[in-house]
């Protein structure tokens, strides 16, 4: 079984957008934990702020089918894809590691770029896996978030409860 973490987003209905996306991953995934939720800003457009989290899980299915699961629970939550990429949507997922695999197809890059860069992905991974490194800097990610320009990107967690697993 794999180990994989993805980032969950929401900003169009996101309290009941996210609790139906965790319970769809675990429907579809095992050991499923989550990290805290936070809110942030929209980033590279103006619309209403996001709730954050990333959840970890385990798997047998390889990326691909990974990618495309998640993309189907995007879609029965009525995700609206665009060329452009950059607008509010009801649930964002995204496949950040699939073990330590460093892989790149033209469905998705392992592990995500965004990792790294957004503090929305970041520190609930930080929070989640602190000690795991990351594949291609070899830094452990609470490290990461540690050197993390936060006031550039703030966050604020927020109380939230899902249901038990």
């Amino acid at each position: 079984m794999a180990v994989i973490f993805i980032s969950l987003g929401s900003n169009l209905d996101r309290e009941v957008q996210l609790r139906a996306a965790v319970r769809a991953l675990r429907a579809s995934f095992t050991g499923v934990s989550l990290s805290p939720v936070y809110e942030s800003a929209a980033v590279g457009f103006d619309g209403p702020p996001f709730y954050n989290l990333v959840a970890r899980a385990e798997t047998a299915l390889d990326p691909a089918a990974v990618v495309a699961r998640l993309h189907a629970i995007e879609d029965a939550q009525g995700r609206q894809r665009h060329a452009d990429g950059w607008h509010s949507r009801t649930l964002d997922l995204d496949l950040l590691l699939y073990d330590a695999l460093v892989e790149e197809t033209a469905q998705y890059a392992l592990p995500r770029p965004e990792i790294t860069s957004h503090a929305f992905v970041l520190k609930p991974l930080a929070d989640l896996a602190g000690t795991l490194r990351h594949p291609l800097q070899a830094a452990r990610y609470a490290d990461l978030w540690a050197a993390f320009d936060q006031a550039a990107q703030p966050l604020t967690r927020v109380p939230f409860e899902f249901d038990a697993a």
